[in-house]
């Protein structure tokens, strides 16, 4: 009878891996590889903007129809949409409390100056409460319509132009996408080294590939407002 107490009390490894540092990095290295999986397949979609609103629209149907017969409509969608707020939640979360435990080890400041970071690593944090802004804003715009004045159901393409074809909607879209860069740089480079994948061969390549992904990811999204400002799409 008092093993089985000792067994109860014992913790399960999902609540080891949430309540340790390293899990808590993991869970962070993980759940960011999902979003930026996420942000290349939407910077392709984007893309299709290019090619016309026939093209554009249609993309935008197939993501409600993607999976059928099996599933039914926006099922597939919807299945995308939870897991991509799983894993945001779970990214912001971990990256707030790893944050409180690195304030609560160190309060008084170094004796000894620290390296200087890189820019990307100083403006991690910011970069992280800057994408989880407008990503909120973003589905008030373009999916919801609640702030999208012209708004019109149905109509993707004819929406992302009148977003664009305001001042502030360019602004708060480019200065989010610099975020991202900034963060894609810094973050994947991170969740090599928290996976195990780094080490000091591969470091060159992995910083090249952060790099490398970070700026077609910024000039892929940002190609879209350019576009239409300048009067390539319209």
């Amino acid at each position: 009878m008092a093993l089985a107490t000792r067994t109860d009390r014992r913790p399960s490894m999902t609540r080891t891996l949430w309540d340790s540092t390293v899990g808590k990095k993991t869970i962070m290295a993980v759940s960011g590889l999902i979003m930026l999986g996420y942000l290349v397949a939407h910077m392709v979609g984007n893309l299709k903007i290019f090619f016309g609103p026939g093209e554009f629209d249609g993309y935008a149907h197939w993501l409600r129809t993607m999976g059928e017969p099996i599933l039914h409509y926006e099922w597939a969608l919807w299945i995308v949409r939870v897991g991509l707020v799983a894993a945001v939640v779970l990214h912001g979360i971990s990256a707030y409390q790893l944050s409180r435990r690195d304030i609560r080890a160190r309060p008084a400041k170094y004796v000894h100056k620290r390296p200087r970071a890189s820019y990307a690593t100083r403006t991690m944090r910011w970069g992280g409460i800057i994408l989880a802004l407008f990503i909120v804003w973003h589905i008030l715009d373009l999916t919801t319509g609640t702030v999208h004045t012209s708004f019109k159901a149905g109509h993707p393409y004819q929406n992302v132009i009148d977003t664009f074809s305001t001042w502030y909607g360019n602004v708060i879209y480019i200065v989010a996408v610099l975020a991202m860069g900034l963060h894609v740089q810094h973050g994947f480079w991170s969740a090599a080294q928290t996976l195990g994948v780094g080490n000091a061969t591969r470091d060159r390549v992995l910083k090249t590939l952060a790099n490398a992904l970070a700026a077609v990811l910024t000039l892929g999204f940002i190609s879209v407002p350019v576009a239409v400002m300048t009067g390539v799409v319209s």
